[in-house]
Formats: C-alpha cells, sequence, structure tokens
C-alpha cells in the first residue's frame, strides 16, 4: 500500500487512543489560555486602580499580550513544523506559564507589559501546534468536531475564569489570580511524557521555509489572503467583546462583579455550544456553508445585543450572539490544516490565526476609544460591520475541503 492509500485509510478508520490523548494534550493547553486571558477582562480594575494606569493603558495589556502572540505563532509555528509537534507545543506553555506567575511580582506598568508580552509568545505557539496535531490524529471525517473539541478547551478555560475570579479575586487580588497561571506547567509534563509526534508528521519529508509555503503561487496567496481575514475578523469581534463585557455590563445596567460574571458565563456557555455545533455541522455539510452561516448569525445578533436593556435579554441574548461570534472557533483547525501541506501547517495555523490575534488585539482599544466617543452600545453596534467583511472573504476566497486527505 502506497503512503497516500495509507493515509486515506487512516483517514476512513474510528479515532483511536493516540488520537484522544493528542486531543487531550491540545485542549488542555487551550484551556490554560482561555483562563489567563480571561481573569486580565475582571482584573483590569483593580491592575489600573493598584498601578494608576487609565482605561486605554489598561486595556493595552490584552494588546500587548496578543503582540506577543503574533511573534510565538510565527517563530514556535516554524519549529513545530521542523523538530515536532509535542515537544514545541510543551515548551510553549512552559512559557506562558512561567511569565504569567511573574506578572504577579509586577512594580508597574512596563514591567507588567514586558511579562504580558513574552507570555504571550507562548501563547501564540499553542493554538496552531496543538490545532495541527489534532488534524493530523484524527480521521478526515472527524476532523471538523475534533478541532472544535481543542477550541472547547478555550471556552471551558475562560467559564473557569468566569465563575472562578469572583471568587479568588477579593481573597488573593489580583496578583494571586496571575499565580494559578503557574497550573500550565503541570499540563505540559503530561504533554510531554503522554503524546508521541502522529505518524503523518513523522512521514513527511524535509521542506523549505515553511512560511513560503503560504505564498508559494496565486492560488495559495489568495487562500491565506482569506484566511486572514477571516482569523482577524473572528479574533477583533472576540476580544472586542469579551474584555469589554464585564465591565458594559457593570457601568451601563449597574451588574456587581458577579452579576457581571454570571451574565458573561452565559455568553461563554452559549460560545461553547457553537464551537461543539460548529463541529458537527461541518463534518456534515461542508466548511463554508457552516462558516457563512455562522457570519451572518454573528452581524445580526451583535446589533440585536447592542440595543438590549433587559436583565433577561441581555443573558439571552448574550448567549446567542456568543453562539455566533465565537462559535467559528470550532472551524479554523480543521479547514487551515486542509489547505495547507503539513511541512507548513503548524506554521500557516500559528501565523495567520496569530496575524489574525494581532489585528484583534487593537479590538479592545477600539471598543475602548468608540466607547469613550459615543457609548458602549454604538461601539458595540459598530463592531457588527467586520462580520459583513467576514461573509465576502468566505465566499470569495476559500475553497471547500470537506472529507479530504491531508498532504
Amino acid at each position: 500500500m502506497s503512503v497516500a492509500e495509507e493515509i486515506v485509510a487512516s483517514d476512513a478508520a474510528p479515532a483511536g487512543s493516540y488520537a484522544r490523548k493528542a486531543l487531550a494534550a491540545s485542549a488542555v493547553g487551550y484551556a490554560m489560555d482561555g483562563f489567563d486571558f480571561l481573569i486580565l477582562g475582571f482584573m483590569m480594575s483593580a491592575i489600573a486602580r493598584d498601578l494608576g494606569l487609565g482605561a486605554t493603558a489598561g486595556a493595552s495589556l490584552a494588546t500587548f499580550t496578543l503582540i506577543g502572540a503574533v511573534i510565538g505563532g510565527f517563530v514556535f509555528g516554524m519549529l513545530a513544523d521542523a523538530y515536532g509537534r509535542v515537544r514545541v507545543l510543551s515548551l510553549t506553555i512552559l512559557i506562558f506559564a512561567a511569565f504569567t506567575g511573574l506578572s504577579a511580582f509586577a512594580q508597574g506598568y512596563w514591567d507588567l507589559v514586558a511579562y504580558r508580552a513574552i507570555a504571550g509568545l507562548g501563547l501564540g505557539g499553542e493554538f496552531g501546534i496543538g490545532m495541527a496535531l489534532v488534524a493530523e490524529a484524527w480521521p478526515a471525517s472527524q476532523r471538523a468536531r475534533a478541532s472544535s473539541y481543542v477550541g472547547l478547551g478555550w471556552q471551558a478555560g475562560v467559564l473557569a475564569a468566569a465563575l472562578i475570579t469572583p471568587l479568588l479575586l477579593p481573597l488573593i487580588g489580583w496578583r494571586g489570580m496571575f499565580l494559578v497561571g503557574l497550573v500550565p506547567a503541570f499540563a505540559s509534563f503530561f504533554i510531554r511524557r503522554s503524546v508521541g509526534e502522529p505518524e503523518l508528521f513523522q512521514r513527511k519529508k524535509a521542506g523549505g521555509f515553511p512560511v513560503r509555503l503560504l505564498v508559494k503561487d496565486a492560488a495559495t496567496t489568495k487562500v491565506s489572503l482569506g484566511m486572514f481575514i477571516l482569523c482577524s475578523v473572528q479574533n477583533f469581534g472576540y476580544y472586542g467583546l469579551m474584555i469589554w463585557m464585564p465591565n458594559y455590563l457593570a457601568k451601563q445596567f449597574g451588574f456587581s462583579l458577579t452579576q457581571s460574571a454570571l451574565w458573561t458565563s452565559v455568553t461563554i456557555l452559549g460560545m461553547g455550544f457553537g464551537i461543539w455545533l460548529f463541529g458537527e455541522l461541518a463534518d456534515r455539510i461542508g466548511r463554508r456553508p457552516v462558516f457563512i452561516a455562522y457570519q451572518a448569525g454573528a452581524f445580526v445578533m451583535v446589533l440585536v445585543y447592542s440595543q438590549l436593556t433587559n436583565p433577561t435579554a441581555l443573558l439571552i441574548g448574550g448567549a446567542i450572539m456568543g453562539l455566533f461570534v465565537n462559535g467559528m472557533l470550532g472551524g479554523y483547525g480543521a479547514l487551515m490544516s486542509e489547505l495547507y501541506p503539513t511541512n507548513a501547517r503548524a506554521t500557516a495555523q500559528n501565523v495567520l490565526f496569530n496575524l489574525g490575534r494581532g489585528v484583534g488585539g487593537f479590538g479592545p482599544v477600539v471598543i475602548a476609544s468608540l466607547a469613550g466617543a459615543y457609548s458602549f452600545s454604538a461601539a458595540i453596534a459598530l463592531l457588527a460591520l467586520i462580520y459583513l467583511i467576514d461573509i465576502a472573504a468566505t465566499y470569495f476566497l476559500i475553497p471547500e475541503r470537506k472529507g479530504m486527505a491531508l498532504e
């Protein structure tokens, strides 16, 4: 049997023990990232008060974390394509954990910015490497749902942050909350010992500079442009909403920290359901139609949410908005894995998604600026327009690759 025939046969086989371990390893690492990033939203007021920061400076902590993620995405994506998914994934988690812990000892704005940016290097590596690992381990018929489960890891982390932060923050303060970020070091140890490299990666032929493969010809460049737009909109919308949602609910409607956390948690649950549903639908009917449906839903629901004033309506509307706005995360791993070869798969995932994160990092700052000039409601309503760009990019630039064997 040829290598191509073996790959097709493995795509038809059910997922085995290795595939499940690879999924667990990727999802756990991504959960720790999600936990750390959302606690920043809840802690922003406390950090700003202690360090004497304004609203824009406080929001920039998230921006610098995401700028670090862009750099980490480039570096660690290429390293993963050269030296292995599991080895480099472990390194990214250790970097992320160590500098999240060091953030607890910051004495001012600039050293905290430095710690957050270096922690971002590790954060930037995890998503793409984990997605490549899972895509290469799971059969084609279940690739989208397996990738969506990695995305659910992030949601589990942010949900834990929304539930735990109101309980712990008054007791241990923002410095103590950052120390909780040391937990990923233990996850890294588990990952390195229990999961080997996927067979598809071990079979790969040596390649050149992998970033070049993202623009190797006109057709690939067109696809890469489309994915960059999709990833930018995804991250801009997500971070623009989630970093400011607790603050929006508190200032606009007088919610307490606990009530803001509860309403945010329901939105996160909606996101989790949307990610799971995306994976199920994408494996059945294809990637493109599900992306376009979710993008249209995000456009409508962000507009609707900006006009809500009743607490019950905000609760329900937040869950439905979350389903569409972040449910698309369930499709990126499978889609990008199918669009690029093994020699550049982790690089493509990390470079494109983290370039999108870099654009998305300006979401909290843009929302803060628009809210200052107009209102939070107006800022959120304007955010809806980016999903129209998303629909056009998907329709004109992204091909369908459902069920295809990985190259």
